[in-house]
């Protein structure tokens, strides 16, 4: 499902390819929330990475997450990417707030 879509595209340098976490529609109470009242969902799993940035001395330093990450995401920022119908968001390493350790 999601590998056949990265087939066609991986992020180059130190970007990051995410897939936002999908917003609770209903609380725990069975109530309806309302797009508006939702907010912005901050956390995301990281589909794809590319393969790092060069720094000064001309030495490729590695992108700090990795495939199958849960990460949190600025609230604004990120470049918004369809790939099969489906929306993706381009993130630099260093706009990556954090990671969620199990």
């Amino acid at each position: 499902m999601a590998g056949q879509a990265f087939k066609k595209f991986l992020p180059l340098f130190d970007r990051v390819l995410v897939e936002r976490c999908v917003a609770d529609t209903v609380t725990k109470g069975g109530i309806m929330i309302p797009e508006k009242a939702q907010g912005k969902v901050l956390q995301a799993t990281v589909v794809a990475v590319g393969t790092g940035s060069k720094g000064k001395d001309g030495e490729t330093r590695p992108v700090s997450v990795s495939v199958g990450e849960k990460v949190l995401l600025p609230e604004y920022g990120g470049t918004k990417v369809v790939l099969d119908d489906k929306d993706y968001f381009i993130f630099r390493d260093g706009d990556i707030l954090g990671k969620y350790v199990d």
